[in-house]
């Protein structure tokens, strides 16, 4: 099973919850930090990296004894990482994608894909958890490539966590596709329930089941809880504000390391989870059964 942690915005607690359910999990599970402009989630479990690989696009460059400056590339780019000015092609790789299009439509052969390291792709466990992160280079338009790459390396069998960016943009949507169920964190401000309904609408078109983990729920209003309860959205957890888990959370610690009561809770998210997908199994067959 693959579970995706995500979150409308940042500072809900979304790396919390992710590393929490790992660890309370245990064994055969999988960890993937799919945040990769910023990785954070092995300052809580503090895996021994055993392996790192450096992940490159290809980006173009030009044989000026070649090039015509027909123009050619400057028209195909979608993306206008080359530009043609005065018989000179400049190529601006922070933006290029990749495409190969350039390359490719060149009427004089004169481009050449070279690759450019975007980022690494680390490997390790912490204790039985096996954990893959990936940590994009500052500068980088965008990090959607290292983060399919990472995804890459998800190993079916086993629980598979991953820990999606914020917000709700390509990066994230990049993370949690394919995702047998996605958790979305959240926390009972007016900021939370407006990128909450933004996330929702993310889960919805891309038909991935999903419920909501409410965090410091006792301060701000109820007005998150009302608007699970008007759509039908599973609330599975609600986890209070407290000092003592933000002093341990401020150490690198987690809360089920600091207060072991709480993996009964996290366990018991995924069996809702669980029971969650097998009733929309059900619901699915009923209609098929109907349609018939």
């Amino acid at each position: 099973m693959i579970i995706s942690v995500a979150s409308g915005k940042g500072g809900t607690g979304k790396t919390t919850i992710a590393v929490n359910l790992a660890l309370s999990l245990n064994e055969n599970v999988q960890f993937l930090d799919c945040d990769v402009e910023e990785p954070n989630a092995h300052i809580f479990l503090k895996p021994k990296i055993t392996r790192r690989l450096s992940f490159g696009t290809p980006v173009p460059e030009v044989d000026e004894k070649r090039c015509n400056h027909c123009g050619k590339c400057q028209e195909v780019c979608a993306h206008n990482a080359i530009v043609l000015i005065k018989d000179k092609v400049l190529i601006f790789p922070e933006i290029c994608h990749g495409c190969g299009g350039c390359a490719l439509l060149c009427p004089k052969h004169a481009i050449e894909e070279v690759i450019k390291e975007v980022g690494i792709i680390q490997f390790g466990n912490a204790g039985a958890i096996e954990f893959v992160n990936g940590k994009v280079n500052v500068g980088q338009d965008t990090p959607a490539p290292l983060i399919r790459q990472v995804k890459k390396h998800i190993n079916r069998t086993k629980t598979v966590i991953i820990d999606a960016p914020p917000g709700t943009s390509c990066p994230v949507v990049e993370s949690i596709k394919g995702s047998d169920y996605c958790i979305l964190v959240t926390e009972p401000t007016p900021f939370g329930l407006n990128d909450l309904v933004l996330a929702i609408e993310v889960m919805r078109k891309l038909k991935i089941p999903f419920g909501v983990v409410i965090n410091r729920s006792d301060i701000g209003d109820g007005k998150v809880e009302e608007y699970c309860q008007a759509e039908d959205i599973p609330i599975l957890m609600k986890i209070p504000f407290n000092r003592d888990i933000a002093v341990n959370y401020s150490k690198g610690i987690p809360i089920v390391d600091a207060f072991p009561a709480f993996k009964t809770h996290y366990r018991e998210i995924l069996n809702k989870i669980k029971n969650h997908i097998e009733k929309d199994f059900q619901n699915e067959n009923k209609i098929c059964n109907i349609l018939k």
